[in-house]
């Protein structure tokens, strides 16, 4: 799945697969899935924040 339309994409279906490819791709690296979709760390944050998700370092994933 291709991350590029984020922006367009329903929060809760995006925090899914963001929190599928953080465990099952990135090792909980945000840093890493957001360069490798070339995509804006600071935009996706917002995004899934804007529906009251929040990204948790510690276990690498948003709730």
């Amino acid at each position: 799945m291709n991350l590029a339309n984020f922006e367009t994409m329903d929060a809760i279906m995006l925090m899914s697969i963001v929190n599928m490819k953080l465990r099952d791709d990135f090792n909980g690296d945000l840093d890493k899935l957001t360069n490798f979709f070339d995509i804006s760390r600071q935009a996706l944050e917002k995004k899934l924040a804007d529906a009251g998700f929040e990204y948790l370092t510690d276990v690498g994933q948003f709730r």
